[in-house]
């Protein structure tokens, strides 16, 4: 208790993207691996949180950490385009202001989500792509990547990365990072860094991130189809997911997953695919970790 009043709830939520992967695909020790980094990750966030830490700062530094970790598509573990080239998009959101921050087509920055909060905080635009990002990224001062990095391999399974917060303010934010489609086409862009499609954040209602296939998520407008359900339906959380899933997006063809944060702490995940790699605590400081269903 503070000041005669309960202490405001704090939790986060990340994934390591979504999949038709089953058990049978994964060395036992490659899925463990993933899933104790994703814990570590979400545990870190979590004490970050406590210690008074805002939303928007967590889920930045949860991406970062995903986007350095080599195991998932996002930083250092993004697949390539048709062309053998990494190519990189992420956004970040703050449920405060609904500000948004974001880069498209990159190359060269080492962590995509920094430079979209850099975009958010140090221009009036929302959404910067391709070279001219990766030069304000070198002007910002902000780590570039090794250039030795691009002829090495991807090792990486796994799909695009996303966290989502609720700090001790009561203030919501989203993130995601995402390499995009093995062998797309040069410049493509996914729904990863276009709000309301893979990001969104709204104070008092809630945080969201997905992960599948970009071009059907884009198409419905996902996530903030969801958070529209919340607001205009008034239904569960569960339900928002669930309807949205059913009625926007698989209809059209779309699979993946998203992860998402209301204001009292609830934490939820929805996939219809076979797998959704993930880790939690929510409100109630209960902690959960999965792959599979």
């Amino acid at each position: 208790m503070i000041g005669g009043l309960m202490a405001q709830r704090v939790a986060i939520a990340v994934h390591g993207g979504a999949g038709n992967i089953r058990p049978t695909d994964i060395p036992p020790a490659r899925q463990q691996q993933a899933e104790a980094y994703l814990r570590e990750v979400v545990q870190e966030g979590y004490e970050l949180l406590r210690s008074g830490r805002s939303a928007l700062d967590v889920v930045e530094i949860a991406v970062r950490r995903l986007e350095d970790s080599g195991l998932f598509n996002a930083g250092r573990g993004a697949v390539r385009n048709s062309q053998g080239v990494v190519e990189l998009d992420a956004s970040i959101m703050d449920g405060r202001t609904r500000a948004v921050g974001a880069v498209a087509a990159v190359r060269q920055v080492q962590n995509p989500v920094s430079l979209a909060r850099q975009v958010m905080e140090r221009t009036r635009h929302v959404l910067i792509v391709g070279p001219a990002a990766d030069e304000l990224a070198r002007a910002w001062a902000l780590p570039m990547r090794n250039e030795v990095e691009f002829s090495e391999p991807a090792t990486t399974f796994w799909g695009t990365v996303g966290a989502v917060a609720l700090d001790a303010q009561g203030n919501l934010a989203a993130a995601t990072s995402t390499g995009g489609l093995s062998g797309k086409l040069p410049g493509r862009v996914g729904d990863s860094p276009i709000p309301g499609a893979g990001t969104y954040a709204e104070n008092g209602l809630v945080a969201l991130s997905a992960t599948g296939e970009g071009e059907y998520f884009l198409r419905s407008v996902l996530v903030y189809d969801i958070a529209a359900r919340l607001r205009y339906q008034k239904v569960p959380l569960s339900q928002a997911l669930a309807s949205a899933f059913q009625e926007r997006l698989e209809p059209i063809g779309g699979r993946g997953g998203v992860i998402a944060i209301t204001p009292t702490g609830e934490v939820a995940f929805y996939f219809n695919t076979s797998c959704l790699f993930r880790a939690a605590i929510d409100g109630e400081g209960r902690l959960t970790v999965g792959t599979f269903r």
